[in-house]
C-alpha cells in the first residue's frame, strides 16, 4: 500500500531521465531496442534500476532474478537483459 512509503523518497520513471535527456538505463533500453509495445517496460526499467542501485555489477542471473516478476509478451526479454548489461558497462 502507498502508506508503506509515507515519509520516504519515491522515484518514478520520470525521475530517471527525460525524453530529451534519458538516464543511463533508459538510454541502454533505447540503444538495444528493448522497447516494443511499452506495456511492461516501465516496470522492467524500475526493477532494473532498483537492482543497479543495490548492485553496480550484477550477473546475468541476478538481472534475470530482478526481472522475474515481469512478463514481456513481445519477446524482447533478451534485449532487456542486454540493455541492463549495457548500462552496467557504461
Amino acid at each position: 500500500p502507498a502508506t508503506a512509503v509515507k515519509g520516504k523518497p519515491v522515484t518514478t520513471l520520470e525521475g530517471l531521465g527525460s525524453s530529451a535527456k534519458p538516464g543511463m538505463l533508459q538510454q541502454a533500453f533505447i540503444d538495444t531496442q528493448a522497447v516494443q509495445c511499452g506495456y511492461c517496460i516501465n516496470g522492467m526499467i524500475m526493477s532494473a534500476q532498483a537492482l543497479l542501485n543495490k548492485n553496480k555489477k550484477p550477473t546475468e542471473a541476478q538481472i534475470n532474478e530482478a526481472l522475474a516478476g515481469h512478463l514481456c509478451r513481445c519477446g524482447t526479454h533478451q534485449r532487456i537483459v542486454a540493455a541492463v548489461k549495457q548500462a552496467v558497462t557504461a
